[in-house]
């Protein structure tokens, strides 16, 4: 029973001083998800053609460096577009002094990395941790991502040098 008081109480005594951060926070982390789903749609998509118009043309191993590589790029890409959408609510909520300190402190909170000596303003901090679930979602769906891709290749050009 102890610690399903001291948990009601810690959430009441700071629902009001975390409400913004939640209120910030949540929609940012749909906002990315989705982006990000739509992103690795289009990546998938534009590699997938690209592929299919290279296996005649290349070695197998070239096309597969050249799609996968590409592919991490532009997956990489993404992350730093939703990192940089983190850094500018940090910058217009007041939390952090720059643009440069918002978007180190982000890819540090986004990557769960963690090793600036950089703090949002103490009314932000749940935000920071927020951002951090963020990025183990978005890891999550880019291993993902990246591991089917590796399968498709894999499987286009072992079917195309079977023929």
């Amino acid at each position: 029973m102890r610690i399903s008081q001291a948990a009601f109480t810690l959430m009441v005594e700071n629902s009001t001083s975390w409400s913004a951060d939640w209120a910030w926070g949540l929609p940012l982390i749909v906002l990315t998800v989705l982006i990000h789903v739509l992103g690795l749609g289009l990546i998938r998509q534009r590699v997938t053609r690209f592929s299919i118009r290279g296996e005649g043309r290349h070695h197998p191993t070239v096309v597969f460096v050249l799609v996968m590589g590409t592919t991490t790029l532009l997956a990489t890409t993404l992350h730093a577009l939703e990192t940089g959408l983190w850094a500018g609510a940090y910058r217009l909520l007041g939390a952090l002094p720059d643009n440069k300190n918002a978007m180190l402190y982000s890819l540090n909170a986004i990557t769960s990395y963690g090793h600036t000596n950089i703090d949002l303003a103490q009314h932000w901090q749940l935000m920071g941790a927020l951002e951090a679930l963020n990025g183990w979602l978005l890891f999550g769906l880019t291993t993902a991502f990246l591991f089917g891709m590796l399968e498709k290749v894999w499987s286009d050009l072992s079917a195309h040098t079977a023929r």
